[in-house]
């Protein structure tokens, strides 16, 4: 063979393997949603149902001093326009803003302990990761014991039993009386605003097969559930919103459902309110509560709506909240 063609044909050979390497897709998926924690003798994990665009516009409010005095929710765009890019925009993030569903698994070396369930298939293609996540993660739905619900929205509930059939064939659904009995009564349904109505006829489909083979077991408020775990009040976002008081050695995190549903807005301003609160003034009071005490108490926080994990701490600077994330790490050792 003449040199040329030697040339030629190395040339050839090169260039036929540079174009296989940039045939590789793209592979366009995350990695599996579940991050760990360790405090005291519990385990803790993150589990990740989903992210999805919250509407900032259209659901977000602020409460105002009336003339008369009163508190009253006004849409944020109509008493203070452009707050929320603006807020949203100190971080570096756009309108709408992808908003993540966390849920917790809770390991007390005696049982496993799910608290929140992801919405199933209630929110579309978006969500209903958890199971995935949880096998991932090293567990399977028949292992978990207990189901903790902070409340009865459809991202919380809506993954006990996506189209109506039980996720978790073994566990006991817990969930705040006065939630339980609000989202089931017809009459709150056929008074309720139109955008919650659909909520009502999931709650039915979600807790059906719990109740028919008796295990959706409501609690009374500030209840110990189990070792280590207390049902706190924190209503507002609706009448028997819950959040759970988890404690060993000595060491306490709080999980809260939807005291927060985009941080960098309501952190800043925990006057700022959504529409799907059923008292806005409670709301607001609740979160400011809980705020000022993780921040003087240096509590950790899994935060059903923060970006996932969820898991940090609250710190107050002149006034003025602010979001600590946990730093991520793979050495998993007990928390200070």
């Amino acid at each position: 063979m003449r040199p040329v063609s030697i040339v030629m044909c190395l040339t050839l050979a090169l260039l036929s393997g540079d174009a296989a390497l940039a045939a590789a897709p793209q592979v366009r998926t995350q990695a599996p949603g579940f991050y760990r924690m360790i405090l005291g003798r519990f385990e803790i994990t993150a589990l990740l149902d989903g992210t999805h665009p919250f509407p900032v516009h259209e659901v977000m409010t602020r409460n105002e001093t009336t003339p008369t005095g009163e508190r009253k929710a006004v849409k944020l765009e109509e008493s203070h326009p452009g707050k929320a890019e603006a807020l949203l925009a100190a971080s570096d993030l756009p309108a709408p803003v992808e908003g993540s569903i966390n849920a917790f698994l809770v390991n007390t070396g005696v049982k496993l302990i799910l608290i929140d369930s992801g919405a199933g298939s209630l929110y579309g293609a978006c969500c209903g990761h958890l199971l995935e996540n949880l096998r991932a993660a090293g567990y399977t739905p028949e292992q978990i014991d207990e189901i903790y619900l902070t409340h009865l929205h459809a991202d919380h509930v809506g993954g006990i039993a996506p189209q109506g059939k039980p996720a978790f064939p073994n566990a006991v659904i817990r969930v705040n009386q006065k939630d339980l009995d609000y989202w089931l009564d017809v009459k709150n349904e056929s008074e309720a605003p139109k955008f919650l109505k659909p909520m009502f006829e999931g709650d039915r489909a979600s807790l059906k097969p719990y109740l028919e083979t008796g295990r959706l077991k409501p609690f009374s408020e500030g209840q110990e559930l189990s070792a280590g775990i207390r049902a706190i009040p924190t209503t507002g976002h609706t009448p028997g919103h819950t959040s759970y008081e988890v404690t060993s050695e000595g060491k306490t995190l709080l999980v809260w459902g939807d005291l927060v549903h985009v941080a960098p807005i309501q952190f800043p301003d925990p006057a700022i309110t959504v529409t799907y609160d059923s008292d806005t003034v409670s709301a607001e009071a609740e979160r400011t509560g809980v705020f000022a005490h993780a921040a003087r108490s240096a509590t950790w926080i899994a935060a059903a709506h923060i970006a996932f994990p969820g898991i940090g701490h609250i710190r107050s600077v002149d006034g003025r909240f602010e979001w600590l994330p946990a730093n991520y790490t793979t050495e998993l050792k007990p928390i200070n």
